[in-house]
């Protein structure tokens, strides 16, 4: 199989099965879903979202935020990973969204990682959830999910992935891409035991071809 009939199983597949698919966390603004991916790094979307309605009830808008202390910060995401570090980014954040940005979250990656707590990731999910920007935002999920279907070939840094990627993919699928890779990875491809029995891609995966095709049906036989 060539890598062009396999990028075109994937997405054909994705797009037939799961037409509908969107970040899982709760947001209801730019600025909102901005905090809340900052804060996902490394935490499930589910904590996040426990933690973010009385943030966002205390610090709806970046103005006031900006001027809180770490003190007035910190309780409130208390129970999220690397909670201390994140607490000063979003502080940080939020002075630079106010006084460098006027309090509009940037459309473009170069303005976005000039943000305290942003990387790269987290500025392509703002440019293609909230700008509708060609993006493939890269977390651990899309980069396990990607090397394992062979939608990447030896990619060993996010950035790699998501340079195979956007050249292998239609722009105005990449949004949607993001998604649809993540989802796969939390669901279904999860890191430790893959659901292959239950995947519809394996039939193009080059991991399930190579190491679980034997493990899941013991009636195989290597041909």
């Amino acid at each position: 199989m060539t890598k062009k009939e396999r990028y075109r199983f994937v997405l054909d597949w994705f797009q037939k099965h799961m037409p509908v698919a969107e970040t899982e966390l709760h947001y209801s603004n730019p600025y909102e879903l901005l905090v809340a991916v900052i804060l996902s790094a490394q935490c499930t979307d589910k904590r996040i979202n426990m933690v973010t309605p009385a943030l966002f009830e205390r610090y709806p808008v970046p103005e006031l935020l900006a001027k809180a202390s770490f003190e007035d910060v910190e309780p409130y995401i208390r129970s999220v990973t690397f909670a201390n570090n994140k607490t000063r980014h979003l502080i940080g954040m939020a002075d630079m969204l106010v006084n460098k940005f006027h309090g509009v979250v940037p459309d473009t990656i170069e303005e976005l990682v000039d943000l305290p707590g942003v990387g790269r990731k987290t500025a392509n999910v703002i440019i293609s959830v909230v700008y509708a920007k060609p993006g493939m935002a890269v977390d651990t999920h899309v980069f396990r999910v990607s090397a394992r279907i062979g939608l990447t070939v030896k990619a060993t840094t996010p950035l790699q992935t998501e340079q195979q990627l956007v050249a292998n993919m239609p722009q105005e699928l990449l949004a949607i891409a993001h998604h649809w890779l993540i989802l796969h990875g939390r669901y279904i491809c999860v890191a430790h035991r893959p659901k292959c029995e239950e995947c519809g891609l394996k039939e193009v995966c080059k991991y399930y071809n190579s190491d679980m095709k034997y493990i899941v049906d013991p009636a195989y036989t290597r041909k």
